[in-house]
């Protein structure tokens, strides 16, 4: 049985539509006044996280996108709060802990998501 994005039991099949958005981040300094690459997303869930606790309501375990600063490259590329991450440089993101995420998307200058909406991809 196959289950779609957004109630998704990390290592089992799912059936989805997504929408591949390529990210370039930009030069940028942090809150501790260090330079860097930005991509200007926050992330939230992973398998080592209790969705039932997240402040959005997400349903499933995945590694969803919780901010997009205005202006950003992330809001230029068209990502969007609530999306859900599937896949990242081609490395899942269905089956990754919160901060296996955060590494793997501090460590690429661009990032080739695919990502599963509500109401795009699924009802």
């Amino acid at each position: 049985m196959t289950t779609t994005a957004f109630e998704h039991e990390p290592g089992t099949a799912m059936e989805c539509l997504s929408i591949p958005i390529t990210l370039e981040k930009e030069p940028g300094i942090d809150e501790f006044g260090r330079k860097g690459l930005k991509c200007g997303f926050k992330i939230g869930g992973g398998i080592d996280q209790d969705y039932r606790k997240s402040p959005q309501g997400y349903t499933d375990n995945g590694i969803y996108c919780t901010e997009v600063h205005e202006g950003s490259p992330a809001a230029r590329a068209g990502l969007r709060v609530h999306d859900k991450i599937l896949q990242c440089n081609g490395y899942d993101f269905t089956m990754v802990t919160h901060k296996k995420a955060v590494d793997y998307i501090k460590k690429h200058p661009v990032l080739n998501l695919l990502v599963a909406r509500k109401g795009v991809t699924h009802s």
